[in-house]
């Protein structure tokens, strides 16, 4: 028997893939402070994976059709005056899933497979979703790195990119599609509901100890390899849902980042006495 014949060998390399992938979009999510965004999008992509799978096309496809839909959608509104994306991001989250579990209840037993959409089924990941994450891994570093300065330059200075002549809707949108790409890519190892996790809690953790991008880059995508390895060995020792082990792996890293910062922060702020003063 080869390697990739054993389930488990198979669900680690993908949990590297996935990791890496979601690590590298996640720090473009925490500047941005797009997270209210990706769980909304997590929830629009649900109808479209879940239509795909009903009538018999790549479930990858559909949720790239549905998620783009979304992304279009907020970037028009975002261009707008008076519009109120959040509001209306914020619809799409509750009205998104709604309209997904209104498929799956059309379809006679269907329900079983409504877990395996929302969060993963990452044991049964064939050579084919590997092979998916490997070439969308690629592709989004390339892309990430090429627009790099872009995408900064809008990020932390709006107004300034936008004086200094970029296409800041477009920009928008090339992320948002991204994003969109990198949450479905991401559906075989914690499905829809439980890829925003992965996405954004090893990069709100890596933003915790450093302001540097580099480095908050590397660490995010080691603390989001870590929480997919750490989460995969809790669920085979264990015996619990693999998406939701690595999800929670994921907060628990955040949390513990989150506590250190706060301890410097607040050695920082202690009162210094006056020289000379006993």
């Amino acid at each position: 028997m080869s390697w990739w014949d054993d389930a488990l060998h198979r669900a680690v390399a993908e949990v590297v893939l996935a990791g890496a992938l979601a690590g590298l979009i996640g720090v473009h999510v925490v500047v941005r402070r797009l997270s209210f965004f990706t769980m909304a999008l997590t929830h629009a992509t649900f109808p479209g994976i879940v239509l795909a799978s009903i009538i018999g096309v790549n479930i990858m496809l559909g949720g790239v059709v549905a998620g783009g839909i979304v992304a279009v959608g907020v970037v028009a509104l975002t261009r707008r005056r008076g519009q109120d994306a959040s509001a209306a991001t914020g619809v799409l989250l509750s009205a998104g899933f709604a309209l997904g579990a209104a498929l799956v209840a059309t379809q006679s037993g269907f329900s079983r497979d409504l877990s395996s959409f929302l969060v993963g089924s990452i044991l049964t990941v064939g050579t084919q979703d590997l092979v998916v994450t490997a070439v969308v891994l690629v592709v989004v570093a390339v892309g990430l790195t090429v627009g790099a300065r872009p995408l900064l330059q809008i990020g932390f200075d709006r107004s300034g990119a936008q004086a200094a002549g970029l296409a800041i809707g477009r920009w928008d949108l090339l992320l948002l599609l991204t994003i969109q790409v990198v949450v479905v890519t991401m559906v075989p190892a914690v499905g829809t509901i439980l890829a925003v996790s992965l996405i954004v809690a090893p990069a709100a953790a890596a933003r915790l100890w450093s302001d540097r991008l580099p480095v908050v880059t590397a660490l995010s995508i080691v603390f989001a390899v870590g929480s997919g390895l750490v989460g995969l060995w809790i669920s085979s020792r264990w015996n619990v849902a693999a998406g939701a082990s690595i999800s929670l792996t994921a907060t628990a890293v955040l949390a513990a980042s989150w506590l250190p910062a706060r301890l410097r922060t607040a050695v920082v702020r202690l009162p210094v006495a006056p020289a000379g003063r006993a």
